[in-house]
């Protein structure tokens, strides 16, 4: 897995802190707080019940530490890392109600971005060997979105446009709406600043004619069988970046990977992969 840039702390705080917020509510950990004795310190651990890829520890880190600043963690298998059921990913040493009272929170975190990684891994490991890389979409959770792209790319994914407005991309209704691919792509290039790039989705290899002789940055291959996904990108032959979606799975992303496209884009990485197990084991 190659090794991805850690998001900033000034990044991950507010997440951290909002999602600590709610769960401490108006009284704080009222059920640690009543039975666990101020003094108490003990050994937790992180530990994997699954094979899959580790993301979102730095911030699971944060949670413990904004609860607790005196917690200890060791880190034993960073973002990024393979890890199988029953691995270490880190130790947590400090106050037991810190330990508690931060668990779910920074449990909540690390598995579901672990799980991003680990749907992201499975679809990068089923194309080996092709050209073309997996990307997300915008179909991300609400207020999660720079963790969750995070998690992709610690899978071994790249990104797609982060926003509305760091690329364009004409989906069918904006077509409709225009009137037409040209008027479309027209208008799109009076609007686009020189460093703005433009893609095209389409369903029809006929609309991609049209876009061709027209001029565009990519292409969205929209829901296209392998069959004309080959023909479609031997139409354009290298003159945009081809990105086929819809319907990609571990089970069809080689059929679709073997058709040349530059990179496919799967949006049930993000919105919907199964979460990771990991426990947070008591060491005693």
């Amino acid at each position: 897995m190659r090794q991805v840039p850690p998001l900033p702390k000034v990044i991950l705080e507010p997440f951290a802190r909002m999602a600590l917020l709610e769960d401490l509510g108006r009284a704080g950990d009222v059920t640690t707080d009543a039975i666990v004795p101020a003094t108490a310190v003990e050994n937790v651990s992180l530990v994997s019940r699954e094979a899959g890829v580790v993301a979102g520890l730095d911030l699971a880190c944060l949670v413990f530490a904004l609860v607790e600043p005196r917690i200890e963690i060791t880190v034993r298998q960073p973002d990024g890392s393979r890890v199988k059921s029953g691995d270490v990913i880190a130790n947590l040493r400090g106050p037991a109600r810190g330990l508690l009272t931060a668990e779910r929170t920074a449990l909540n975190f690390l598995c579901h971005l672990s799980g991003v990684a680990s749907a992201t891994a499975s679809i990068v490991d089923a194309i080996r060997g092709h050209k073309a890389t997996v990307a997300c979409t915008r179909k991300t959770m609400p207020g999660l979105r720079a963790l969750q792209k995070y998690a992709l790319r610690v899978g071994g994914g790249v990104n797609h446009r982060f926003g509305l407005d760091d690329a364009m991309l004409i989906k069918d209704n904006h077509v409709a709406i225009a009137g037409g691919v040209a008027e479309a792509l027209k208008r799109a290039r009076a609007g686009a600043g020189h460093m703005v790039k433009i893609e095209l989705e389409v369903d029809t290899l006929e609309q991609l004619a049209e876009a061709l002789r027209i001029g565009v940055d990519a292409v969205l291959l929209d829901n296209m069988p392998p069959a004309m996904l080959a023909e479609a990108v031997r139409m354009v032959g290298g003159r945009a970046i081809t990105e086929a979606s819809g319907r990609i799975t571990p089970e069809t992303a080689p059929a679709i990977a073997a058709t040349g496209v530059d990179m496919m884009s799967i949006g049930w990485l993000t919105h919907s992969s199964r979460t990771f197990d990991i426990g947070l084991d008591y060491s005693g």
